[in-house]
């Protein structure tokens, strides 16, 4: 939705994904140079926010810890420190904690109608439905003038806003730790985790190595109806001890330039092969156009001289969209990759990898 803040997540964790030992005491996931970082990201934050566990275990300030980011803060005409967020299913939060008394910064609580009242004199507490809707705590959020908003967790947090798709970035720091304590709380918990990542960025700031990632763009309503159609022409491949698999080359304006399906036309042809060959490799519309496959294209093959990749990129054709990744039955598929380093954009929609997999279990190891 148009106003809601850029978000970026952004947590330490172990090489074994903790966040934390089950000990009483705090274990330290990050260095000096690694925390100086997370103060310039705060910095550069209109808000902060944390879970309502992360508050009560933590007691964290939330605050920016350089002076000379503060004065920058004040000098860019910015509050000098971040607005400070918490998101409550209950609302039993101690209003004594740091949250609320640290720091002059306007303090916003996200809770169910009535939960939180107790809170009311130290901070602002809204309404966003029961349990929480973190959709509805950026509309808020945007509504209020923030534009940018840094999530410190905890990891119940994290997993909400990839979960629900709501996440635009990710920083992870990973320290040289393995925690292996199955009480200890983990940076993920289960989720769907419908919008992949995109890793940006590798760097080593001492013994920790910080990873930064952008979430693959959302696909449109025009990607996920070419997409299903797709899905819906492996229907018509014929008996196969292979992948059946359908493409469709399509326009942003909805046209459909070509269709295709494994074995069409030739036994050993892959369903992007059967499409591309309706079409002159150098047609000036491709250069608009979109690939939609259900399956990764083939980035080896025995079958054929080229692969799907490799004809895709004999062309102009600039995006593909696709739902499920070639597991490693027969070759181990690199088709996103090569796409990816060719500068092709591709997306890839795994909510509907489970169609595409229901296709194709005539094939060892394949499940629905």
């Amino acid at each position: 939705m148009t106003g809601r803040p850029h978000v970026l997540l952004s947590a330490a964790q172990s090489l074994d994904g903790y966040l934390d030992d089950a000990g009483s005491t705090r274990l330290l996931l990050s260095n000096e140079d690694d925390f100086a970082e997370v103060d310039r990201l705060r910095a550069e934050a209109d808000a902060i926010l944390v879970g309502a566990g992360t508050v009560r275990a933590d007691n964290p300030r939330l605050l920016v810890r350089s002076a000379e980011l503060r004065r920058e803060r004040v000098a860019a005409g910015r509050p000098e420190q971040p607005v400070k967020v918490t998101v409550t299913s209950s609302g039993k939060l101690d209003p004594a904690s740091r949250f609320f008394t640290v720091g002059d910064t306007e303090k916003l609580v996200y809770a169910p109608r009535g939960s939180a009242d107790s809170l009311s004199a130290v901070a602002t507490v809204v309404d966003v439905g029961s349990p929480p809707r973190l959709d509805r705590v950026l509309d808020d959020l945007g509504a209020r003038g923030i534009r940018t908003l840094l999530v410190e967790g905890g990891g119940a947090v994290h997993t909400q806003f990839l979960d629900a798709g709501l996440a635009d970035e990710l920083r992870l720091a990973i320290a040289p730790i393995m925690v292996g304590d199955p009480r200890a709380p983990r940076f993920l918990g289960p989720g769907a985790f419908p919008r992949p990542l995109e890793l940006t960025e590798v760097r080593r700031l001492g013994d920790v190595a910080v990873l930064r990632y952008r979430v693959a763009a959302e696909p449109s309503s025009l990607d996920l109806l070419r997409l299903r159609q797709a899905i819906d022409l492996a229907d018509e491949c014929p008996p196969s001890s292979t992948f059946r698999v359908g493409a469709v080359v399509g326009l942003p304006d909805g046209t459909v330039l070509a269709t295709g399906h494994s074995g069409e036309g030739d036994p050993r042809n892959h369903a992007e092969e059967a499409a591309l060959s309706k079409l002159d490799p150098h047609d000036p519309r491709l250069a608009d156009a979109t690939m939609y496959s259900s399956l990764e294209p083939c980035s080896d093959r025995a079958s054929h001289p080229k692969s799907c990749t490799q004809l895709i990129l004999e062309t102009a054709i600039p995006r593909v969209v696709m739902a499920w990744r070639e597991p490693s039955l027969f070759v181990e598929a690199e088709g996103v990759e090569r796409l990816v380093a060719a500068g092709r954009r591709v997306i890839e929609v795994p909510a509907l990898a489970s169609e595409v997999r229901r296709a194709n279990t005539h094939l060892p190891g394949v499940r629905p």
